[in-house]
């Protein structure tokens, strides 16, 4: 079969060029040609009269529309992450950093659906049908049946799926997928691009549900072209510090469920095992108030989480350094400015850093407050009362904002035993709440007195 002609596309103003070159002869810009098929000769000389006749319309109100069937994986937090289990024909795109326990996590879901009942495809690019099976023994998985496919040819991987129809099938993982159609290395842009709009058109037309794995940059944003994110259903991001023993799963897009879901779990000798209640594993155990502790109760999908948020100020030299680490650093230069401003607490001259225990990152505006209250208790020295949370949005005049299920939050904080909570006056609760005396303020300079009278 003869191999199509290619043509070199610029990503940024779409020019073509009939051979790679370094700098885009339309736009100027340097590396931006990749390779792409040229479209047949034939088909541009007479395109309206290949046009197919026009599609039905249907009226949105007209079309039967009903909740999608989902299968459980057997792993509970992934079923969270995906909004309840796998859904046929969709496509999941997984990326995290090598050896974080992307291959671990998805052989034990693919053992938990084959033992089952249903069909399922593990197709290995990376490693060889023999290490698979070695990582399964690790695994402890017994006698699996997961039929295992050591191909990286997208033709045969796809004749593979039109064969077997699997329910579910793993692509492990898309970079090492190549098109002979295209000559350009495995892992290149154009390759990544094609594989993956291929084996998502496969998916829809034969209903099995395919999980992509794929590697990420440097940066941790996932490699290969921008639109890979768009052409699947959900994306997956597997987070944690590969240093530790817990890792988290983010729902970053999901057509079929909540997006910002996490999933946590802790890498054991047997693989991934879910943690049912996070909130321990975020917290650290003092056995006395320590300055600069704050735990704080934040929301991560559906789910409360209580995350201990610490904060050190030391002396620092003539350009004192704002260190954050799960925290957005650019807020944290403005909450402290804030803090000069409306709290009379200045640490102009003071080394900040900040940390998010657990390897937890924390992306909502709530933790500002307490992030204050653990940067002003540990510049004074002097710890927060036990069993105290915080939460609440900060503005640069000085207001606190209310966060959203405020309600949900205290009452997981009561339900751990939590003792004192400083929230936006609007959160306050109408009814009081059992254990949990609350401190409802207005503005950051409340919340600074409330933490000197404690």
């Amino acid at each position: 079969m003869a191999k199509e002609k290619s043509i070199y596309v610029c990503s940024e103003c779409g020019g073509t060029s009939p051979k790679w070159l370094g700098k885009c002869p339309h736009c100027e810009a340097w590396n931006t040609l990749v390779e792409s098929v040229a479209q047949p000769a034939g088909a541009s000389r007479n395109r309206f009269a290949a046009l197919a006749p026009a599609a039905e319309l249907q009226v949105l109100a007209d079309i039967e529309a009903s909740e999608v069937a989902r299968t459980p994986t057997g792993q509970e937090e992934l079923d969270r992450v995906l909004g309840g289990g796998i859904v046929d024909g969709g496509v999941v795109l997984i990326g995290g950093d090598p050896g974080i326990g992307k291959s671990t996590l998805l052989l034990q879901a693919l053992d938990a659906l084959q033992r089952a009942g249903m069909p399922t495809l593990y197709v290995t690019g990376e490693e060889s049908g023999a290490q698979v099976a070695l990582r399964s023994r690790r695994l402890g998985l017994d006698h699996s049946q997961v039929p295992v496919l050591a191909e990286t040819q997208l033709e045969k991987i796809l004749a593979t799926l039109e064969a077997r129809k699997p329910g579910v099938a793993v692509i492990d993982s898309i970079q090492t997928v190549y098109s002979e159609q295209l000559t350009s290395a495995p892992g290149s842009v154009a390759q990544v691009r094609e594989c993956a709009a291929h084996l998502t058109r496969a998916a829809k037309a034969g209903g099995s549900a395919i999980i992509l794995v794929g590697h990420v940059t440097k940066e941790g944003a996932l490699a290969g072209p921008r639109v890979l994110e768009h052409m699947v259903d959900t994306v997956l991001y597997f987070e944690g510090d590969t240093h530790s023993s817990f890792r988290l799963v983010r729902a970053i897009k999901n057509r079929f469920g909540a997006v910002n879901e996490i999933g946590v779990f802790a890498m054991t000798e047997k693989g991934l095992k879910g943690v049912s209640n996070p909130s321990a594993i975020f917290l650290s155990q003092h056995s006395e108030p320590v300055p600069g502790s704050c735990v704080l109760v934040t929301l991560e999908g559906t789910r409360p989480m209580l995350v201990e948020i610490q904060a050190l100020v030391d002396d620092g030299g003539p350009s004192p350094r704002r260190l954050s680490v799960g925290l957005d650093r650019d807020r944290l230069a403005m909450l402290l400015a804030v803090l000069h401003r409306h709290a009379g607490v200045a640490c102009l001259d003071q080394d900040v850093f900040v940390n998010a225990v657990g390897g937890v990152r924390i992306g909502e505006p709530a933790a500002d407050l307490a992030v204050l209250l653990a940067i002003t208790s540990s510049l004074r020295g002097k710890p927060l009362p036990k069993g105290f949370v915080a939460f609440g949005e900060v503005g640069l005049a000085g207001e606190v904002r209310p966060a959203p299920r405020g309600q949900e939050r205290l009452r997981e904080a009561a339900k751990l035993g939590f003792s004192v909570a400083v929230v936006p006056k609007a959160n306050a609760p109408k009814k009081p709440i059992e254990g949990l005396t609350i401190h409802a303020v207005d503005r950051v300079d409340e919340a600074v007195a409330v933490l000197r009278s404690a």
